[in-house]
């Protein structure tokens, strides 16, 4: 056994220092989400009485209850924040888990680095060894975190415990599916989706059995985690599931890693055809095929969260309550809350859209950094028309992720309240958002072609426009820092009517910042 597991100490200390701000980042934003919670319950709640109602009409929200979990203690803070908080804690937890496998698995073993290793003193199962500690090391800060965070709030102990204990084995029960899923193809991209899904499939089974089978509550790991009844009557045994389930996910990866070769997978590439079809023989047809599950998969999630908002139908007034800082919150201080509640739904889903403007800017880096760039422009195929196919796909994948939320909305509406006319009332709306998610990815091109080692700092507008658009009123910032959200400056759409002068000025600002980064990028060199 030693001699299969040689060279995991090394191994193991590279891959934390590689991911040591990654890991950092991810334990403060997942503890940040969980702690916020409880400011947020306190601060919009004046009264116990109104918790109260709010937790009423909450409770009975179907929609609300598959998107959170099952709703209980939700007249307490600490029921709040873990009947808020866990289902997408667990999905963080999961997603940074599956980063971090396949960034140290699957992906190394494709850019040929893993061979190089293995080419030392160095363990056939050494590798994988190496990447499981560094994800369990994640996983313990990111549930410690979370969990101190509570404890210092203040909340109850044992329940805050039991929330970041909960979160650290699921972010593990994650990580052994995703070692799993790196056994099974050659390509990162096909393993990146196939742990994924796994994590979208534990999600939706739980949202099923909350809402009307709860025996698939019971096949879902988020499930297991939710199963603990933090801070509404505290129960340990769900976490023996957690780690059965790490354990069991964990013997067959390594079982299937003995069984392939390293660089391939158990399910063998296919052949490609003789020759590329009409679709690739141009730079465009090539990013939309290499960018098309991602393009699909946002849209596919935009269209299930628009339509969860639209589930909540008119019954807007019931779930926001009495409390006037909630209702500010929720419908912009507008006189109609129901306008205004789908307004800040547009807009919520037109932030969450920004994430994958922003991540399709970024990919020519990706591109570059992987060697498939250099290789590409040594052809006919100039700069300016590789960088631009990207554009084309970047601002075709915002349009369309932006639709399929709105068209969700309006599914959603129409299902609740039987008016079918509203099935497209929204759509509308949503694509008048584009423009000042167009500047944030227009911003990230410009990271892209100026200070392309530093591509974390393309996030930062989009970290700055959330906290200005949802909690800027509500801490009264004053109105220069909130000018600084490209969103700031368009209506409360669709309560209001869109500005054609405001979204003009945006998709000139858009173009113009765009440019500026795909001329920096034409100057400087690949790589």
């Amino acid at each position: 056994m030693p001699e299969v597991t040689a060279g995991t100490g090394t191994l193991l200390r590279a891959a934390l220092r590689r991911d040591r701000w990654l890991i950092l980042w991810w334990s403060l934003g997942i503890s940040a989400l969980y702690w916020s919670q409880a400011v947020g319950i306190d601060g919009l709640y004046a009264s116990q009485a109104e918790l109260d109602v709010a937790a009423a009409s909450m409770g009975e929200n179907t929609a609300m209850i598959a998107m959170a979990g099952p709703a209980r203690a939700l007249d307490t803070v600490g029921g709040q924040v873990a009947w808020q908080s866990s289902a997408f804690g667990a999905i963080a937890a999961g997603l940074m888990s599956m980063s971090i496998v396949m960034r140290h698995t699957r992906t190394e073993e494709e850019t040929g680095r893993d061979e190089l290793v293995r080419a030392s003193a160095v363990g056939r199962l050494a590798p994988v060894l190496a990447t499981l500690l560094a994800a369990l090391v994640a996983n313990v800060a990111v549930g410690t975190a979370t969990a101190a965070s509570l404890v210092v709030y203040p909340l109850a102990a044992a329940d805050s415990i039991a929330l970041g204990l909960g979160l650290t084995l699921v972010g593990l029960c994650f990580t052994g599916t995703a070692l799993v899923a790196a056994q099974v193809s050659a390509s990162a991209r096909t393993c990146y989706g196939l742990a994924g899904l796994v994590i979208g499939a534990s999600y939706a089974l739980r949202a099923v059995g909350d809402v009307s089978a709860p025996a698939l509550t019971w096949a879902s790991p988020i499930g297991w985690y939710q199963g603990m009844h933090a801070f509404s009557g505290v129960r340990w045994w769900p976490a023996l599931l957690l780690v059965g389930a790490t354990a069991l996910t964990l013997a067959l990866a390594s079982a299937l890693l003995q069984r392939r070769d390293i660089g391939a997978g158990l399910r063998a590439a296919r052949p490609g055809p003789a020759r590329a079809g009409q679709l690739l023989s141009s730079p465009l047809g090539l990013v939309w095929r290499l960018q098309r599950p991602t393009v699909l998969g946002w849209t596919a999630g935009l269209w299930l969260t628009g339509l969860a908002y639209g589930t909540i139908g008119d019954d807007v007034e019931s779930l926001l309550g009495d409390n006037e800082t909630t209702v500010e919150l929720m419908t912009q201080g507008l006189a109609d809350p129901v306008a205004g509640f789908y307004a800040t739904a547009l807009l919520m889903l037109a932030l969450i859209t920004s994430g994958f403007a922003i991540s399709s800017a970024l990919r020519p880096r990706a591109e570059e950094e992987a060697g498939h760039a250099e290789l590409l422009l040594a052809t006919a195929v100039s700069r300016r028309r590789w960088l631009a196919s990207y554009v084309v796909v970047t601002v075709g994948g915002v349009l369309l992720v932006l639709a399929a939320g709105g068209l969700g909305t309006g599914i959603g509406y129409a299902l609740v309240t039987g008016d079918g006319g509203a099935v497209l009332e929204y759509v509308g709306p949503a694509l008048a958002y584009a423009p000042p998610v167009l500047v944030l990815s227009a911003l990230a091109r410009l990271v892209h072609g100026v200070l392309p080692r530093l591509g974390v700092l393309a996030w930062l507008p989009l970290i700055g426009a959330v906290v200005v658009m949802l909690l800027g009123p509500v801490l009264r910032m004053p109105g220069w820092v909130q000018g600084f959200s490209p969103f700031h400056h368009l209506p409360a759409i669709p309560a209001e009517d869109v500005s054609v002068g405001v979204t003009l000025a945006l998709l000139a600002v858009a173009t113009l910042v765009s440019f500026v980064g795909q001329f920096a990028f034409w100057r400087r060199d690949i790589g």
